[in-house]
């Protein structure tokens, strides 16, 4: 039994008591389990850990054998009888027991020894997550150490991490382009009054550069080196300059390594689908806002965040697109893990902290 479970009704006193009891030895963790990175906020001490989301197995003992960087590190270059993987895929749990591993290793982490009451945890989860979706995320926390378990919709953390006036009348719109997902919501007073998922991200962006390589120069390569051209010369909106990268990859008529020039146009050009998907779902999320606070969205903007959020000249494409201004967040990559801490440190988020405990 907890030491918190009495057979009697508790006096205002006693509650007062077991409150201060848990705030004093227990610890309070906001999670951004992503599909590329997990960030970790912790109490007061914000940001303490940014790992990617990886984990390598040993395929004999079951074991973890490397966790985060140090897993990435060996994609591709993995010994016989190491299995690596990315547990999640467009933002929710694809692999049970390797994404607990993961989060097990990470909350040890950042924790330590264990405490002697179990840490409060909020994991935030995409808006379009299915109920088996969200059960298996609740499991993963439950099953590496989590006491009682949050689980907030990603817009709303990252708007809260953004530093946005959630709880007042007004129209908000947050855009947060991660790895796996893109979530588009419209806030007023702590609530979300209309948004879309769509597992359309970071991930796909790197999948099309693979194919437009494979496609037009018979290159296969694998997604660090298609992650890497995005972060050289991934851009949504046409540049002045048309920077060139030499990509090393596998023939595909020989069957021989060769190296191939790709220019910052030729990435523009491999982006579009993926990137036109992205600004369709914020223009559908803008036509199904209510009048008044699509009103309040013109005259404040659109907010992105999420790693992908980084994009050179996405701001710019979906200004263009949609005629409403848009800003980039402070720190984009940290906003989620810092909306979930925030609404476990300060009672002003207590309301939507209590919507999002898991129940079931």
């Amino acid at each position: 039994m907890s030491i918190f479970s009495f057979s009697r009704a508790h006096s205002p006193s006693e509650v007062a008591s077991v409150s201060f009891f848990k705030k004093m030895f227990s610890q309070q963790i906001g999670i951004d389990l992503g599909t590329a990175n997990t960030l970790i906020y912790l109490g007061d001490k914000g940001i303490v850990l940014r790992e990617p989301s990886v984990i390598a197995i040993d395929d004999e003992t079951k074991a973890p054998f490397r966790v985060g960087e140090e897993a990435r590190a060996i994609i591709g270059r993995a010994p016989a009888g190491v299995t690596t993987m990315r547990p999640l895929k467009d933002g929710v749990i694809a692999d049970f027991r390797s994404a607990r591993l993961m989060l097990e290793e990470f909350i040890r982490r950042v924790t330590g020894s264990k405490s002697f009451v179990k840490p409060d945890i909020a994991i935030a989860v995409p808006s379009g997550v299915t109920g088996v979706e969200r059960r298996a995320v609740r499991e993963a926390a439950f099953n590496a150490g989590a006491g009682q378990i949050f689980l907030p919709e990603e817009p709303m953390a990252a708007a809260i991490g953004a530093a946005l006036p959630v709880a007042e009348p007004t129209g908000l719109m947050i855009v947060d382009i991660g790895g796996g997902t893109t979530e588009v919501a419209v806030i007023s007073l702590c609530g979300i009054v209309v948004n879309e998922s769509i597992r359309v991200a970071g991930d796909e962006l790197n999948d099309s550069i693979i194919q437009y390589l494979k496609k037009v120069h018979s290159l296969a390569i694998g997604e660090r080196t298609a992650e890497e051209i995005k972060f050289r010369l991934g851009s949504a909106y046409k540049t002045a300059d048309n920077d060139k990268y030499e990509v090393k990859g596998l023939n595909l008529i020989t069957g021989l390594p060769r190296t191939a020039t790709i220019s910052r146009g030729e990435v523009r050009e491999a982006l579009t689908e993926p990137l036109s998907t992205i600004v369709d779902a914020i223009k559908r999320t803008l036509e199904r806002t209510p009048p008044e606070l699509a009103a309040d969205i013109y005259n404040r903007g659109i907010v992105l965040s999420g790693g992908t959020a980084l994009l050179r000249g996405l701001d710019e494409l979906i200004a263009n697109e949609t005629e409403v201004p848009v800003f980039l967040a402070e720190d984009p990559l940290s906003c989620v893990a810092i909306g979930t801490g925030r609404m476990l440190m300060d009672p002003a988020y207590t309301r939507v902290l209590e919507q999002s405990l898991y129940q079931g």
